[in-house]
């Protein structure tokens, strides 16, 4: 659940002015390996956004709930897969002008394919790609979530 906060902040000059806040309780995003030089991208509609975006399994944290645990139980949830290896690579502020949230940033690895446990008002459709096709989709300008590529930008530049 997010709230939103309209605060009083004390300014360099002095004076004071308001502010319109959002406070999340943050989210995990899960860059998912099943194959070397393969990567897992999953495509949703986005109601804010008004279209659909390829993006990298995520979702928000619970109340008091692990990141890592929470990557884990995303990557589950929208694909189905288990990951034997999970390491973050990235955690950052995803709008710090208005938001609060931080997204923890995970690379999943020698994944188990299992059965997808989406909620019952996730619609959600999985692809695997290339280095060489999300490079493509990238420069193309088709991939426009942040989260996916910050980790799609650092998985491209790795040797991994």
């Amino acid at each position: 659940m997010i709230q939103l906060k309209k605060v009083t902040v004390q300014l360099p000059n002095g004076k004071q002015s308001t502010r319109e806040v959002v406070v999340h309780p943050g989210a995990v995003a899960v860059l998912a390996e099943p194959q070397p030089g393969t990567v897992i991208l999953v495509r949703q509609y986005r109601k804010a956004c008004e279209t659909s975006l390829w993006e990298i399994p995520a979702g928000k944290l619970e109340p008091g709930e692990n990141p890592d645990a929470a990557a884990i139980r995303e990557l589950s949830e929208e694909t189905g897969y288990q990951a034997s290896r999970v390491e973050k690579i990235h955690r950052f502020y995803t709008s710090p002008g208005f938001a609060n949230e931080v997204l923890h940033v995970y690379y999943a690895t020698d994944l188990v394919a299992g059965d997808v446990h989406l909620d019952e008002d996730e619609f959600v459709e999985m692809e695997r790609f290339t280095k060489e096709e999300v490079t493509q989709m990238m420069q193309r300008g088709e991939i426009n979530d942040a989260k996916t590529l910050v980790a799609l930008l650092w998985w491209c530049q790795t040797d991994r």
